[in-house]
This record gives structure tokens, C-alpha cells and sequence, in this order.
């Protein structure tokens, strides 16, 4: 019996190490995989990494959300004192009901919840839905003493022709539109922006085509690989001598052809110019190219380019870096102001 136990000892000795050997080539292969797979600009910020694991459920145009802290005036459509919510979504999505992008623009283009009790007061549920003279530049409350809360939650409606800007470059503009209902703090950024009437230091340098993996629609090639390349242009929106303000991470769906999203919280960005299903939720995406658009990206994107590696990923960058300018657009996105 002794012996026998000894054997039994041994055989399952030698199998807790056999079983600790492949947890550790497992551990050490997917290490490999995630390092091969990460995709970054050296210098600036990580670009975060490629996987496969699944997907999020992704929402589909369900957004409303707002910026807390914040209050927007503007001519009412419907006045607060005897229109009242819970929360600020029920108010957004009130704003949203008097625009159904059908035809024209929205009745209601930015909405105003009070949400803070203490803050609020008496006031507290109150809804306003507000039309501005000019969606891109709303008007805001000013000269909030320092320290003072402000109680009201406020957001903006883009309607269809609406909340279009441009990326104005030497190869045509990108029109996009603008998506204040999912990444308002994001949208807040690009309206600042357009207020600075420059946008010195904006570029594209970074410049990958589809390759074999992806077809002229950005859908994914059946048992093709997901890159290099990655099908992508990417740049930087931070204007010189103007501070910029991370954004907080915002809605991240699947990226489709025509996303334009921030690598982190910026102010590098990228155009996504096939479906990337395989990345993971974590890009913030606050625009999206109007689809006639397209062929000036992909234009960028078959520009000379030369070979870097970033955090050991084969990349491409642009010999010339492509300047950019921050353009305000007519609902028509047809005349340039």
C-alpha cells in the first residue's frame, strides 16, 4: 500500500507540473498576443489594443446624455415650472421627441434638467426645452461665482443638417457629424474649437489603407487577418496655446467605416475606415463622416507613407503630415462659412 500511494504521489505530481507548464506557455502566449496585437503612437499616447474577446452590446443611437454643472439659455419651447422629470434622461428624451429627423430642423435643439435637490430646490425635476440661435455656439450661463453649484444638467440635439463641421485639408473636407447625445463633453471640445477660428498644430500623420483584410465598404474579409495595416488615418486635434482638457471617457460603440473617435481621451484621434468589430469598447466616438466624404480619407490614407514600429507594431506614418483646419459648416454642409 505504501509503495502504491508513493506511484499515485508521483503520477500526480508529475501532472500538477505538466498542468502548471501549459498555464504558464498559455499565460506567456497570450502575453505575446496581446503585445502583438497593441497598437500605439509612441510619444503621445497608447492606442490601446486589438482583441477578439467578444463583443459589447452596442447601442443603438439610444444615447442622451448631458454635461452636470452646466446650464444653457436660449429661447424655451417648453417651460420647466410646469414640465418636470426624474432624471436627465427622461429630458433629453423629450428634446429628442421634437426632432425626428424626417425633415428640417428640430424643434428642440438643447434641453436643460435641474437634478440637483440641494441645489435645485423648489426647482428640482424642472425640464426645459430650449432652440438656439446657433446650435454650434449655444449660449451658455456666465459668471458663476467660484465654488457655487451649479444645479442643472444640460445637453444638445443635433437634427438631420445639423451639427455638421468640417476637417478642412489640401486633399478636401471631411464633413462630420457631430454626436452631442453621446459624448457631450467631446462635442463641447470640437464647439470650442470652432470658436478659436484656427486650429494650428491639427494634423493627420499617421495613414493605413485597408489592405487585403477589409473591403471598399469596411466590411471585414472572411478568414483575411486583422492587420497591419489598420485601415484607420490618425491625427491630433489640440490647437497650439490652447489648453486642452481631457474629456472623460464617453459612449464607446463597435467602430464602423466613417467613426471618428479619440485614442484615450485625446487629443489624438482617428477615422476608422472599416468595421472594427474585433476592437475592444473603449474608444470615446463622437462624430461620424458623412459617407460621400469617404474617398478624401481613404485618399489620406493611400498617401506616401514610411515604416516605424510603436510599442512593437508595425505602423505606418505619413512623410508629410497632413495640416487641418477646424471648419464650421452650413446645415447644408454644402457652402462653407
Amino acid at each position: 500500500m505504501g509503495r502504491r500511494n508513493n506511484e499515485l504521489n508521483s503520477v500526480l505530481s508529475h501532472r500538477l507540473i505538466l498542468l502548471l507548464v501549459c498555464l504558464a506557455s498559455g499565460g506567456l502566449v497570450y502575453g505575446l498576443l496581446s503585445a502583438v496585437l497593441a497598437i500605439g503612437r509612441s510619444r503621445v499616447s497608447d492606442f490601446g489594443r486589438l482583441v477578439g474577446e467578444g463583443m459589447a452590446v452596442e447601442n443603438e443611437g439610444g444615447c442622451c446624455r448631458g454635461i452636470e454643472n452646466l446650464e444653457l439659455w436660449g429661447a424655451a419651447v417648453k417651460w420647466g415650472s410646469e414640465f418636470k422629470f426624474n432624471n436627465s434622461e427622461g429630458c433629453c428624451n423629450a428634446c429628442k421627441s421634437m426632432c425626428s429627423g424626417k425633415d428640417g430642423p428640430c424643434l428642440c435643439d438643447s434641453w436643460v434638467f435641474c437634478g440637483n435637490r440641494k441645489a435645485c430646490g423648489s426647482k428640482f425635476g424642472e425640464c426645459w426645452l430650449k432652440k438656439q440661435k446657433d446650435s454650434l455656439a449655444p449660449e451658455r450661463q456666465e459668471g458663476v461665482p467660484p465654488g457655487e453649484v451649479v444645479g442643472w444638467t444640460s445637453g444638445l440635439i443635433f437634427g438631420k443638417g445639423e451639427g455638421i463641421i468640417g476637417l478642412e485639408t489640401e486633399h478636401g473636407t471631411l464633413h462630420i457629424k457631430l454626436l452631442p447625445d453621446c459624448a457631450p463633453h467631446s462635442v463641447a471640445y470640437i464647439l470650442e474649437l470652432l470658436s478659436l477660428n484656427h486650429c494650428a498644430g491639427c494634423q493627420f500623420y499617421r495613414a493605413e489603407g485597408r489592405g487585403q483584410s477589409w473591403d471598399s465598404e469596411g466590411n471585414h474579409i472572411e478568414n483575411a487577418g486583422f492587420g497591419p495595416p489598420y485601415a484607420l488615418i490618425q491625427g491630433t486635434l489640440e490647437a497650439q496655446g490652447t489648453a486642452f482638457n481631457k474629456p472623460p471617457v464617453e459612449d464607446c460603440p463597435t467602430l464602423r467605416r466613417g467613426s471618428v473617435a479619440w485614442i484615450g481621451s485625446g487629443p489624438e484621434f482617428f477615422v476608422s475606415l472599416a468595421d472594427h468589430s474585433e476592437w475592444k469598447h473603449e474608444y470615446t466616438v463622437f462624430g461620424s463622416v458623412l459617407p460621400e466624404d469617404m474617398h478624401i480619407a481613404e485618399k489620406i490614407s493611400k498617401l506616401p507613407t514610411i515604416p516605424d514600429v510603436w510599442n512593437n507594431v508595425n505602423v505606418t506614418v505619413l512623410e508629410k503630415p497632413v495640416p487641418l483646419l477646424v471648419r464650421r459648416i452650413r446645415k447644408s454642409h454644402i457652402d462653407e462659412i
